[in-house]
């Protein structure tokens, strides 16, 4: 498999800059790129990015993509699991890691005192790129 991000050494990361909200997602959640593109239309690419959000916002529905997603926790609290209306669902403090195959429902999500999060997506090349199964 092919990945097609640009090379990038060791740098300082402007936290103040390049943030915009993702399509979809309420005011109050953004992400910055690090790194890749990710094409939902084509299906295909990598990408690297921050996610965070404000305090008190939340999102009022599951998300499903058909991309792998992983997600680490780097700061503030995450709740996952609220209802419609921000209310319920499981807190996660820092520290904490989640790794999403294509068509997993997750969320929605809420964040009581704001987070960021480092998430990286990817399209697999082929839907039956897994192990392969053998017969018993």
């Amino acid at each position: 498999m092919s990945i097609h991000k640009e090379h990038k050494e060791f740098y300082t990361i402007d936290m103040e800059s390049g943030w915009v909200t993702p399509p979809g997602y309420p005011t109050g959640i953004e992400q910055q790129i690090l790194a890749g593109f990710l094409d939902e239309k084509d299906k295909q690419g990598y990408r690297t990015r921050h996610l965070r959000f404000a305090p008190g916002v939340y999102t009022t529905a599951p998300f499903v993509h058909d991309y792998w997603e992983e997600v680490y926790l780097i700061s503030g609290d995450l709740i996952v699991g609220n209802d419609e209306n921000g209310n319920g669902g499981e807190s996660f403090p820092p520290h904490t890691y989640a790794c999403r195959p294509p068509g997993t429902y997750h969320g929605p999500f809420k964040s009581v005192n704001g987070c960021l999060l480092l998430e990286v997506h990817l399209y697999e090349e082929s839907v039956n790129s897994g192990p392969e199964k053998t017969a018993e």
